[in-house]
């Protein structure tokens, strides 16, 4: 897939899986540290020494991360100067979907650098491995209509239902009361926030695509319809799972 040249203003879709597909996220210190990381690589200074925030178990040779990653209120540290607008996220155990809006020339590019090697960094040591951890570069799609930029919020925001309901993509649910409430009890992407639970706030800038897709409960009750009513072709072109 060729990679678009990446615009300030524009948006993307950008995604990337395990290497051989394998698992990138273990357990639930792993999408917090990935989740750190994405705050704290997107800022055009270079990313603070993390050394004063990692702590091991004094029984494992674990690096950890808790939630005081999120808690950047203190004088010392700067306002962050973005790299790039988070509009959303989804973590899944090997792959993640980011939707980004590029505010910095080469935003993106650095941004994505940043962040890949620093997660891969941790997780290598973490787990006494070497070499990559994702499949190469990157992917990214532009998403260049209003009804792509729209929908895709949708898509990324449902990929967890893969993990109850691996044929939903086919418009096969088994159990839709349980869908809803797995998907509302997922930590691991930016679904909490835009429908008013306050999860990880501080990663994602929202008002922009919120005044898109609407208010908490406008955007709640969408998704479940959109679930429902489940129509790929209108985002087929920026899908690039």
């Amino acid at each position: 897939m060729k990679r678009p040249i990446f615009t300030n203003d524009h948006v993307y879709h950008v995604y990337n899986r395990g290497v051989e597909k394998r698992i990138t996220f273990t357990n639930d210190r792993d999408y917090l540290r990935c989740i750190h990381d994405l705050y704290e690589f997107n800022d055009q200074e270079p990313a603070l020494n993390l050394g004063h925030f990692l702590t091991s178990q004094p029984s494992s040779k674990n690096i950890e991360v808790g939630l005081r990653y999120f808690q950047y209120n203190k004088p010392e540290r700067p306002p962050r100067k973005l790299l790039v607008e988070i509009l959303a996220f989804c973590l899944m155990p090997n792959h993640y979907h980011l939707l980004l809006r590029q505010k910095k020339d080469n935003g993106i590019s650095t941004f994505m650098q940043k962040f890949g090697t620093g997660y891969t960094n941790y997780f290598n040591l973490k787990y006494e491995r070497v070499g990559p951890l994702f499949q190469g570069k990157f992917k990214a799609v532009e998403v260049e209509t209003d009804a792509q930029l729209l929908h895709l919020p949708y898509y990324i925001h449902l990929n967890p239902v893969e993990l109850v309901e691996p044929r939903w993509k086919d418009r096969i649910i088994k159990n839709w009361k349980g869908t809803i409430t797995f998907l509302e009890s997922y930590r691991w992407s930016s679904y909490l926030d835009y429908i008013g639970k306050k999860n990880f706030p501080s990663v994602t800038s929202r008002e922009w695509l919120t005044d898109i897709i609407g208010t908490p409960s406008e955007y709640k009750k969408a998704t479940a319809e959109w679930l429902k009513e489940l129509n790929l072709d209108t985002i087929r072109d920026v899908i690039i799972d």
